[in-house]
Order: structure tokens, then sequence, then C-alpha cells
């Protein structure tokens, strides 16, 4: 079987075998884990010597390591298992491979059969393998008790990887394990820490002393393990005088010699270990006297001043890794030290050691927070963030911080400043620099975190600190006549920025025009010197951008001091033609928020300006490159994608808009500003209709631009939003509604012309969603052709969907003018959802669609209900429709797969029961203990039930209360309720598939109980005897029964919110 296995495996493995044989050969190597006597065929063909291929007995490795790993042996097999692998070991790694095997194994192999000996290590330490540590360790002798060779060189490696890989296994905590696992794993390490960890530990110290100036590859791997062991062994088995004399030469060891050649990796192995060390958990006195012992003050400013950190800092042979594990070993040490700070149960000696300590390793904390290389400094951050912490704590418990702790802010506020700037060699706004000055932004965002606990610890002090910095750079910038370093200048301006969270969170910059604190008065008069010092002549984009970010976010400094705004303004102006198309781009939607917010101050300026930017209101579509720029992103995403600048340019209209409609701006002056910005476009438009009807896809672009571009600026002409006009708040003045009607009218033509891209429709439909706001009721008239155009046959349902929303809209503002333009156009729109609606779903982008729409059409519904404009659904002009639109609901009510919309379905089935029921008819007591069904229902008088469900509706009056609403009878409407809409109550509830104890479903269920509720109170005894005659007893539940006694008496007696959670579980008990 050995050569059957070995041949399959060749086969599988080689790129040239036949497809068929291959096929064959992966199905029979499937299977062998199956076989029970596969290990052993499989464990022959891996310690065979001579060895065959790599391929051959990595495959039979693994096939050996499953059945251990699993447990697949027992108690025998695993010792076969031991002992032919051991055997395998002593031939190959400690003769020397006498017996002509080829050498060690390559490097894949040796990691794969270090994880097969760790197997057996977990399943046989225990009880049948205790020499396991003894039976590796006799591989680190010498060959011959001489020197050490070849042989003994292969064995030592081989133990180190055990051993190494012993701890991955059973010590690692960043490993997963299961319950199970942890409880082997805590056994393990108990007996080794029992048998073996004294002689293990003493391995090391013989290795080191064996192999140093010999072999740093053993050096370099002794350390490691010591490093990864140190964290569950005896700490005294590490920390002790012969340990410590072989690792302190080796930390500092060749500092000179391995300068600028990529670091001494046995050096950096000798530091982490120690880093290891200080890790170790312990108790906090403990710790503080390991750190004095260790002296580690010392070796890390040895460290810090050797040539590769101190001479070499600012050349290229810099050693930054060498630098980073450093740092790493400052940080562990730091986050120690602060940890016994804040430990209320040391005593007084050990705290007051910890706080030296911390004034010890401050410098060498602060060295690598301002390292010019941010890995570097992100090493060390989770120290200064505890530091930053602690120092905050203590000035909130105490009020103020001792002298001491006091001393230590201003030497790391200045280094946060620093380590803010950009480095000397960084650029801004160049392609290949893109993926570092991202990481450079985000190391930013953490650094503010510290900055903002140093505030919070002494904000006196970090408004003094950041004054002076500010200042100071501006002083400089303006005696050097508009020079100096942009790197200088965008850390004030960015520090400017930052104070702003501190300045306006006592609730802005003024109160009462007054500076709300002193760092809203500090910042103030910094935005006054930035104006002041003209620093927007600074040629460097990132200095341009940042000024404009500050101007528009302290928008209210200018409200207070308007006579910078001129001077701002003209800066604005200037930028939004900048030439850096990162710069242009954001300058536009900048100047936009900037207009937006003092629109008020703008009035008599609003034409210079839109003069001075007209050449930027000048469209140009551009087609994208390649169709695969358009692969995975939905329709909207695409269109935004067509053209990112384009998108930029639509703040430049809207900004227009701001100004335009200025209250100080004379009438006639709007309407001219809206047709010189709007008469362009529209001459645009029509210059590109032909191409557009003969298929030009730019040319459609182009008319999309256009349109969005008109909608936009009507957007700046009115803020809008439904509730608005309903608040009373007027439409903008007739001429100016009459010249966005006439451009309302140009896009109509367009829409009727180009209705079937949907490129136009979409920027049609965001036309009419801003164009309400400033035509009002004007844009009725025009509601058919709109509703024509924007749902055209080639509509998909995302764009129905999109358009119910607007006409919510509509029909919310314009309820008591919409009657007669919706009783005319509601068929038509009807049929077209419902025509979506039946359209078959391909994927799932389509099911979410369809999903969509049918909550926006009930939505749609549900708005005209709410509004008084549910007569609409009845008139004569739609009675033809009603049978359709109640089945459409019913089908959604009964949908177990759209949850949502079931729950919606019934919430309007339950309000046009309300309205068109009539007036309530059922008396409900539930206070008397005698009650009955049958009693009830003969001291109700019975109403009648009409017949007709065509026909038109009159107004009824209930005479129960003074004050109750008017409500709508719709003959034969009641029957209809009772025959109709009550079973569709019981359908999910009958369906065998629907869960009743899911939170959605529990949600339907309630909404069908109240709809049940409403039937009842419109009904009375008629719905009462069609449960008790008809319903029940076609449920097999006699009249009379426990079960319908129960549901009747509840129905009756219960208020809305109990009956429904009475409903609830009544379902969920019925279905058990």
């Amino acid at each position: 079987m050995e050569e059957q296995v070995q041949n399959a495996i060749e086969i599988a493995w080689n790129p040239a075998a036949d497809p068929n044989l291959k096929t064959q050969a992966l199905s029979f190597l499937s299977q062998l884990p199956r076989d029970p006597s596969a290990w052993r065929v499989c464990l022959a063909l891996f310690t065979r010597l001579p060895r065959l291929s790599d391929v051959v007995r990595h495959v039979a490795l693994e096939v050996v390591n499953n059945v251990i790993q699993t447990r697949q042996l027992d108690e025998a097999g695993m010792r076969e298992v031991k002992e032919s692998l051991m055997g395998y070991v002593r031939r190959v790694y400690a003769g020397g491979d006498s017996d002509g095997g080829g050498g060690v194994d390559i490097v894949s192999i040796q990691n794969k059969f270090t994880q097969t000996l760790t197997y057996l290590f977990t399943a046989l330490y225990p009880e049948h393998w205790q020499a396991f540590f003894d039976d590796f360790l006799a591989l680190t002798i010498p060959v011959d008790g001489g020197g050490p060779g070849v042989g003994s060189l292969a064995g030592v490696v081989l133990y180190l990887r055990v051993t190494g890989a012993v701890h991955d296994e059973i010590a690692d905590i960043l490993v997963p394990h299961t319950p199970d696992e942890q409880k082997r794993n805590t056994l393990l390490k108990d007996l080794v820490r029992q048998r073996d960890a004294a002689r293990v530990a003493q391995s090391w110290l013989e290795l080191l002393s064996r192999w140093q100036n010999r072999n740093d590859v053993v050096l370099e791997m002794c350390l490691k393990v010591v490093g990864r062991w140190v964290s569950w062994i005896d700490i005294g088995l590490v920390i002790n005088q012969g340990m410590l004399n072989l690792i302190f030469p080796l930390v500092g060891r060749n500092v000179e010699n391995h300068a600028g050649e990529g670091g001494d990796p046995v050096r950096s192995a000798a530091i982490d270990t120690l880093t290891e060390v200080v890790g170790k958990k312990m108790q906090a006195a403990d710790k503080m006297e390991m750190i004095v012992f260790l002296n580690l003050e010392s070796v890390v400013a040895q460290l810090i001043l050797s040539p590769p950190l101190n001479e070499l800092r600012t050349t290229p042979q810099y050693e930054t890794d060498l630098a980073e594990t450093v740092a790493k070993l400052v940080n562990n040490t730091v986050v120690d030290i602060i940890t016994a700070v804040e430990d209320a149960s040391v005593n007084e000696h050990t705290h007051q050691r910890a706080e030296e300590l911390l004034q010890i390793f401050l410098p060498h904390l602060l060295r690598f927070f301002t390292d010019e290389y941010d890995e570097i400094c992100s090493t060390v951050l989770p120290a200064l963030s505890d530091l930053v912490a602690l120092l905050r704590k203590q000035a909130k418990a105490r009020g103020s911080l001792a002298p001491r702790d006091a001393a230590m802010l201003p030497s790391i506020l200045n280094a946060i400043i620093l380590k803010l700037r950009y480095d000397e060699t960084a650029s801004w706004g160049e392609q290949d620099e893109q993926t570092d000055e991202a990481e450079f932004q985000e190391l930013r965002k953490r650094l503010q975190v510290l900055q903002q606990g140093v505030a919070a610890t002494d904000e006196p002090l970090f408004i003094r600190v950041l004054e002076t910095v500010i200042f100071e750079t501006f002083s400089r910038f303006e005696q050097q006549q508009g020079q100096g370093d942009w790197r200088d200048l965008d850390l004030a301006l960015h520090e400017i920025f930052l104070l702003g969270d501190l300045a306006v969170k006592h609730g802005g910059l003024y109160v009462k025009n007054q500076p709300t604190g002193p760092a809203a008065e500090r910042l103030i008069e910094m935005l006054k010197k930035m104006i002041e010092s003209d620093i927007a002549s600074y040629s460097h984009p990132a200095i341009q951008l940042q000024y404009m970010e500050i101007c528009v976010r302290y928008c209210t400094f200018f409200e207070s001091n308007p006579q910078f705004i001129p001077r701002v303004l003209e800066t604005f102006v200037k930028l939004v033609h900048h030439t850096h198309p990162r710069v242009k781009t954001r300058s536009w939607y900048l100047f936009h928020r900037f207009v937006k917010h003092l629109r008020g101050h703008l009035g008599d300026v609003a034409q210079t300006v839109i003069e001075a930017i007209s050449d930027l209101l000048v469209i140009r579509s551009e087609l994208p490159k390649s169709s695969r720029d358009q692969e995975d992103l939905s329709s909207d995403d695409s269109e935004q994608m067509k053209d990112a600048t384009f998108t930029s340019q639509l703040y430049l209209f809207e900004a227009v808009g701001c100004m335009s409609s200025v209250s100080s701006v004379p009438i006639e002056r709007q309407v001219f500003y809206i047709k010189s910005v709007s008469s362009p476009l529209f001459s645009d438009l029509e210059q590109h209709l032909g191409s557009a009807k003969q298929g030009d896809e730019r040319a459609a672009l182009q008319i999309h631009h256009d349109i969005m571009a008109f909608g936009t600026l009507a957007r700046g002409f009115s803020d809008w939003m439904p509730r608005h006009l309903a608040a009373g708040t007027s439409t903008p003045a007739h001429g100016v509604s009459e010249a966005f009607e006439q451009g309302a009218e140009a896009i109509l033509v367009t829409l009727e012309s180009l209705k079937s891209f949907v490129s136009v429709r979409t920027a049609a439909r965001f036309a009419f969603s801003r164009l309400v706001g400033v035509l009002g009721t004007r844009i009725l008239g025009q509601l058919p052709r709109w509703i024509d155009g924007l749902l055209s046959q080639s509509s998909s349902k995302d764009e129905m969907a999109m358009f119910l929303r607007l006409l919510d809209q509509v029909v919310y503002d314009f309820k008591t003018e919409i009657y007669n333009i919706l009783d005319s156009l509601l068929t038509p729109l009807l049929q077209r959802v419902f025509a979506g609606l039946a359209e078959p779903t391909s994927g799932t982008d389509d099911v979410i669609q369809l999903a969509e729409l049918r909550r926006e059409y009930l939505n749609f519904l549900l708005i005209l209900l709410n509004n008084d404009l549910g007569s609409v659904l009845v008139s004569s002009t739609n009675q033809s429709g009603l049978e359709t639109l109640m089945s459409t609901i019913e089908h959604f009510a009964k949908d177990r797969t759209d949850l949502p919309t079931a729950k919606l379905a019934y919430t309007l089935l339950t309000k046009m029961a309300s309205q068109w029921g009539g007036p309530d008819q059922a008396i409900e007591d539930g206070t008397n203990p005698n009650w009955t069904v049958a009693a009830h229902t003969a001291s109700t008088t019975a109403a009648a039930v009409p017949t007709n469900t065509a026909t038109t509706t009159t107004s009824t009056t209930t005479s129960t209360s003074t004050s109750a609403p008017t409500t709508t009878t719709l003959p034969g409407f009641t029957e209809f309720m009772i025959t109709r809409l009550s079973p569709v109550c019981w359908a999910l509830a009958s369906n065998p598939d629907f869960n009743p104890k899911d939170a959605q479903s529990r949600q339907v269920l309630s909404e069908a109980a109240a709809l049940q509720k409403t039937i009842y109170a419109k009904t009375g005894p008629a719905f009462v005897s069609y449960l008790k005659d008809v319903w029940f007893p076609s449920l097999q539940l006699a009249a009379g029964s426990d079960v319908v006694e129960e549901y009747l008496r509840n129905l009756q007696t219960r208020d809305v919110r109990a009956f429904r959670q009475f409903f609830v579980t009544f379902v969920q008990q019925s279905r058990r």
C-alpha cells in the first residue's frame, strides 16, 4: 500500500499528469484519512531513508499529524508513532545524518514535523513521555563531545523549534482554545514547571554560552524561546546573574559593526527578551524591584546614545527596526510603572519608587514619541496615552497637579505639537504620497485625542502653549514677507482648527456677542491674526485649503465680525479658481458652506461674486474612461462616479441660489440672477437634445448635468422641507416662482423626449423634488406630466419607489389643493405601480427593490388616508381600481417572506376600517363579571349591513361623544370588513411556515389584532356572530368551546393594547 499511496501523491501533485488519473488520485487521497491503517503507511513513507520527495513526505506527515491531533490512536499507536519519529530524529538530527538521508529536512518539512512532535507532547507528556525534553536536550550535545558541529547544530535548532512550538501550543494567549483545551494546557504547564522548567532554563544558559560568537541563528532562536517561556515559568529561572550576564552583552553587542547593515537580529531578539520579561504579570512592588534590578533605564539610555539611534538618526542608515524594538521596551516599562502609580494598594515605598521611575523614563518615552518615523511614534502611544490619562485623573481628584507632575505636562504638550507637524521629507497632494499622507492624518487623529487630554488636565497651560506657537508662526510669516516653511503654517492652522473643540464646548464662540470663555477669546484673536496676516496668500495648496476649512468651521466669528467677510470672500473667489484639482473641488464645497451660512451678509456683493464665478458654472460632462469603473456599483453610485468634478460643481450652483435669494436683494435682481445662470443651461440642453435622441451617450449625460444644476440652483433659493410650508413658510415671490416655472417647463419638455434614458429621469426626479419648494402650488398643474415622464415603461422599481416618496411630500404639503388633480391621476399612477409590482424578480437587488416599492406603495396610500384624502381612492373616477388595490394590500398582509411590508399592510387596513367603517357600534364593558357574548349581543342594537361596495361615500358623525371625530361611512364596507378583512388577520397565523415567536412576527400579529379590534368597533355584534357561527367552525372550533369563548371575551372587553398582547399569546399557544 505504501507504493500505492506514494504514486497517488506524486500523480496528484504533478502538473503534467493525466487529468483523469489526477482525479482518481485526489479521490483516493481524500478517502485515505478514513482508512484505519493509513497512518502506519504514511508514517513509514515519512521516515524512510533515503528520503522520498518532499511533497510525498509532507502529505504523509499531514495524515499522521491529523490522527494524533484528533486522538484517533490508542496508547499503543501513539507510542509506535513516537518511537518511529524519535528514531528518525536520532538518525537525521543527532548524528549528522550518518545513514545518508541527504541532510536535515527542508524548512517546510521541519515546521510540519515540529507541529507533529508538539501534538505528541500534548498527548503523551503527562504519563507516557515524561522524558520529552530530555530526549530533545540530548540532541544539543556536541558530536564526539567536541565543539559545535553540523550534527549538533541541527539538533540544537530542532530542540529550540520544539520548545518554541510547545509554548505556542499550550501558553500563547493569542491563540483561541476550547474550555477542554484550556484545562489541558493548564495541566501541561503545571507539569512542565514541576518537572522540566529548571532543566530547560539551564539549557538556554548553556546554549547561549556555547554558541556565542559562533552562530547567530542559534542565539536568536534561543532568545526568542526565552522570551516566550518567561511569561509562564518562574521569573527566577530567567532573571539571575548568569542569564543576565549573557543577555546584556547581546543587547549592546556589535552596535557599531552592524550600523547601516540592516540591524543585528540577535541584538533585537535580546531586547525583545527584556521586553517580555518586563511584561510578565507580577505584583507592582515586585515589578518595580525588577525594573531597578535590571537597570533598564541605563540599558535604554545606552541604546539611545548608540550610533544606530543617535549619530545615524538623521541619515538613511538610521536603524528604524532597532528604534522600534527599543521603543516597545520603553512602552511596556512605562505602562507597568503607570499601573503601579495608579495602584492604591501598593505601599508608600513602592509608590514613591514608581513615581521616580516615571520621571526617569519620561525623556526616553518622549524621545521615541517624537521620532521622525510614525511607526516608532505609534509604538509608544499607548504608554503616553496612559500617562496623560493618569495626570488627568490626578488633576481631577486633587484639583491640581503636584509640582513634579505638573512639570511633565509642558514637555508632553510640546512633543505632541511637534509630532503634529509634517516632517521634512513629507510632501502634500502628490499621487505617490497619498498612502503616507493618509497614515499621517490617521496619526494626527490619535494625537488630537492626546492633546485633548492635556487640555482637560490643564486648560490654561494648553491655551498658553498653543497661543505661543500660533502667534510666533504668524509673526515670522509677516516678518519674512509671506515666506517660510509651509509645514509650520500648516501646524499653526491645524491647531487653530482643533482649538475649536475646546472653545465651543461652552456653547459656541459667542454668547450675547461676547466670547464664551478664555479659549474662545484667544481663538477669536487667532482668527483675526490669521486674516490680518494674509495667510491665504501663501501659495502652498495645503495652507489655502486649511484656511478655507477654518473660515467655514468658525462662521459664527464672521457674524460678530462682519468687517472681515469681504476680505475672506475675495479669497474664496480666488481659490475656487485654483489649478490644483484637490483644492479646487474642495473649495467649491467650502465656498458653498461659507456663503450659505453668511448669506444674510452678502446681498450687496451677490452680483459681483456671481459674475466672478460665472466661468465655473460652465458644465462639461465627461464619460467614464472604462465601463469597468461602473462594476459593482448601484445606479445611484454609478451616477455619482461618472463625473466627480461635476458633483462638486453643483455646490457652486447652490451657492449662487443662496446669494441670490437674500431678502435684501430686489426681486427683479433675483430673477435676473436666475435667468443669467439658467439661460446657458437650457441653451446647452436644447443644443444637445437632438444628439441625445439619436443615442449619443455624452449628450444625454450633458443634459443630465444641466437639469441637475438647475435643480440645485432651486435648492439654494429654498431650503424646503415638507413641514416648512405646512407651518406657514411662504414660497418665493411671484417673479422668482415664474422664472423657475419656465425652467420646469423646459425640463418637462426634455423629459418627455428622453424619458427612456435613466440618467435623464434621475436628474428630472432630483429637480422635481427641489422645484416644489420654489414653485408651491404652481407645480400641481404640471404633476401629470411629471408622473408620465418619471414613471415611464422603462422605469425601475427603485425609481418608482423614490417617486412615490416624493409624492408623499407633495400630498403632505398641498393636501387642500391637490384633491382634483390626484383624483384624475390616481388610477394611471397606480396602474404603473401595479405593473412594477407584478414584474418578475431576478437576483438579490431586484428582491430588495421590490420590497422597497411595496412599502412605498403602502406608505403612499397611508399618507392619503392620514391627510383626509382617502375619499380619492373610492371616488367615481377611481372605483374601478378599488378591487385591485384591496387585493394587493391583502396579498402583502399574507406574505410571510416580507414581514415589515405585512405589518404596514395591516396598519393600512386598520386605517381604512377606521375611516370607512362608519361610526363605532360596539359597547365595551370589561367590568361586568357576569358578561357573556350572548348577553352583550342581546344588549346591542345591530347595525344594518349595506351590500353595495362601489357607491360614493357619505359622512356620518358618531353620537357617543360631542368631541368624537367625523367618520366616513363607505356603503358595503361593513360586510367587506367582516368577510374579507377578518380572514386576513388569520392568514399568517395559519401558515405552517410562520414563526409567531420571532420578533418581527409578533409585531405583525400585533397589527392584525388592532385590525380585528377596529372591525369589532365598527360592526359590533355582527362581527361576533360571524366569528362564532362561521369563522371558528371553519377552523374546527365549535361555538361555545372554551377557546372560542375566551377569544370573544377578550375581543369585546379588552382595550387595543391589551388585545394586541392577548392575540400574540393566543396564536403562540395555538401553535404548540
